[in-house]
């Protein structure tokens, strides 16, 4: 199995973060985890870290329903910047959204590797971590 070497979460919900952060840690999930509360945070934050040669996450865990900067629009500009830097990131939408239409946007953005509905189980985090660094020509979501 592949090392994750950096991960990140966005999201608002602190109960969400702490349950999450408190479990990835527990499996030992990547060396770094990067955690925002909202899109531009996060956009901010990892745009300045490419700036200065830093690498992106290589799994990133988003909400979609979030203060400031959402999801949706974080994903387009996260999508630009995976494109300067020429890197792969696996995008996991993680929400308490049921909304077919949600689904249905989230496989318009290949960056998206699966959209997942609260609350993550420790077999889901375990699953992601395991299928890190393993090839396939379709992902879940498609």
């Amino acid at each position: 199995m592949q090392r994750i070497h950096r991960a990140c979460v966005i999201d608002d919900d602190e109960i969400f973060l702490y349950w999450t952060t408190k479990v990835m840690q527990e499996l030992n999930f990547c060396d770094e985890l990067l955690v925002y509360r909202n899109g531009e945070e996060a956009i901010n934050a990892l745009a300045a870290s490419v700036e200065k040669g830093g690498k992106l996450p290589e799994i990133l865990l988003l909400d979609l329903n979030m203060p400031v900067l959402d999801g949706w629009n974080f994903l387009k500009k996260f999508i630009k910047l995976t494109e300067k830097t020429g890197e792969k990131v696996r995008v996991y939408v993680v929400t308490s959204s049921v909304d077919l239409a949600d689904l249905i946007k989230a496989k318009q953005f290949p960056i998206v590797h699966n959209y997942l509905l609260k609350p993550l189980t420790i077999d889901t985090l375990m699953e992601i971590k395991g299928s890190f660094g393993v090839q396939s020509l379709k992902t879940p979501l498609n």
